[in-house]
């Protein structure tokens, strides 16, 4: 294991408490960013972070997909805690309101608190960020949304629409680089406060839509409209990066960047070398390129121990000197005693994930993929980080162990509080099926499903 360690100015001696930054991509693939590996994709601005600052490369969110991660994200906690596990279905209302937002514990320190972007997290009276500890809000409450002004996303009263804090909006130019300016101006107007800011980029979820002029520097490129976006996202980011700087108050800003779940089947991105993409709990779901940056006091370097988004609240709170748990403790734990090298062991010795009739569990290096109607699948991601053998016959009583640890989780948790429905649920079980048994996957989302029915019925009555 690599460690890094924290530069001669100590955290404990920090008497100005420091702003804090989430920059969270949406479906951004694992190797789709210059600091871990990409080549074809360019993202200088985030990768000067990571040049900068600490990259781990053993990072997972809570869950694959949008809304349940952005709940562990925002809690620290598992989102299965309070039943938060599924993406909308029958039932959804949002984050539950007996949850404490990381932005309600840190406004306890005195910080201003603001999100931009993709919200996700409720529509209703009640659960909009102003009502979750969000004191400014500038983005949308739905899971996506066009980037450019849609006369049908923009509508008054559309769960699409752009607010600024309750209040209907209407934007000009492409969203990606608006939330980037909206924040900027957030900045420029919070000096002499710490500020926690939550900046949740729709970049690089569907649709797939990008500007001429950048779709223009990537003519000919296998991945035009990806490459596209990202150029957007990184330019986005740059520009925050450069007002921070500007108003000198880079140094002593905590900046953490992550995707909110592996990269989706339909938007040009790579999880390579991982299994799996976005929805499933193959490792391309769930793991995610993830650094956090501290300018002078975190030297660089790249960490490889089992780590979670869950730690970001964690990290946040010990940093800003949060005291008690609300009666609701975190999960994550804070990341800085273990980059440092203050302490040997990881993060986590166990993760765990569950969405519906599919679940996971991390225990040192073994995985095991649980799928109800399936035979369990057993890794080794010490030496199959791509999740090809499976070692559930060849290890009984390691599967068994496995299985143990997840329920023994389960048994503190609680049921979900709504569900995807049976649709989903029977795609679910046939992405499983078909990366437990490495073959191709059929159908990947539910408008392939009926093509899918359709083509094994006729090739059913061709065989007669």
């Amino acid at each position: 294991m690599l460690l890094v360690t924290l530069a001669s100015c100590q955290i404990g001696s920090q008497t100005e408490k420091p702003n804090i930054i989430v920059i969270l991509a949406d479906d951004a693939g694992y190797a789709d960013f210059g600091f871990n590996g990409c080549e074809d994709l360019k993202t200088p601005n985030i990768d000067n972070l990571a040049q900068q600052g600490v990259v781990f490369s053993d990072a997972h969110v809570s869950s694959s997909v949008c809304s349940p991660s952005r709940a562990g994200i925002i809690t620290g906690r598992y989102q299965q805690r309070y039943g938060h596990e599924c993406n909308e279905g029958d039932g959804f209302t949002g984050l539950p309101k007996t949850e404490i937002s990381l932005a309600k514990r840190l406004k306890t320190q005195g910080y201003n608190t603001a999100a931009f972007g993709k919200w996700h997290l409720g529509y209703a009276e009640g659960y909009h960020p102003n009502d979750r500890g969000f004191d400014y809000f500038y983005g949308f409450l739905a899971g996506g949304r066009s980037y450019f002004p849609d006369e049908n996303n923009d509508r008054l009263g559309d769960t699409h629409a752009i607010l600024e804090n309750k209040k209907h909006v209407l934007f000009d130019g492409y969203l990606t680089d608006v939330l980037g300016v909206k924040a900027s101006q957030y900045i420029e107007k919070n000096e002499g406060q710490p500020f926690f800011m939550y900046l949740a980029y729709n970049a690089v979820h569907t649709p797939m839509h990008a500007t001429k002029e950048d779709l223009a520097l990537f003519e000919g490129h296998s991945r035009q409209t990806l490459a596209a976006m990202t150029w957007a996202l990184d330019r986005s980011v740059g520009n925050v990066i450069k007002t921070l700087k500007d108003k000198k108050m880079l140094d002593n800003t905590v900046i953490f960047f992550l995707s909110d779940n592996g990269g989706a089947h339909n938007n040009q991105s790579s999880n390579y070398p991982l299994n799996g993409f976005k929805g499933n709990e193959f490792e391309g779901g769930h793991r995610v390129p993830f650094l956090v940056y501290w300018k002078d006091k975190l030297k660089v370097g790249s960490y490889d121990g089992l780590s979670s988004s869950l730690d970001i609240g964690a990290t946040a709170c010990a940093l800003a000197g949060v005291k008690g748990d609300f009666n609701l403790p975190l999960d994550g734990v804070n990341l800085m005693p273990y980059i440092s090298g203050e302490k040997s062991e990881p993060p986590h010795d166990k993760l765990f994930w569950r969405k519906d009739k599919m679940a996971a569990a991390r225990v040192g290096d073994y995985k095991l993929v649980r799928v109800q109607g399936l035979k369990s699948t057993v890794y080794d991601l010490d030496t199959d980080l791509g999740e090809k053998d499976n070692l559930a016959i060849e290890k009984p009583e390691l599967k068994d162990q496995l299985e143990n640890e997840l329920k023994s989780w389960e048994e503190q948790m609680i049921s979900p509080l709504w569900t995807e429905g049976h649709r989903w649920d029977t795609i679910t079980y046939m992405i499983h099926e078909d990366l437990m048994l490495n073959r191709t996957v059929r159908v990947k989302d539910p408008s392939q499903l009926k093509e899918y029915k359709a083509m094994v019925k006729k090739s059913k009555m061709e065989m007669k």
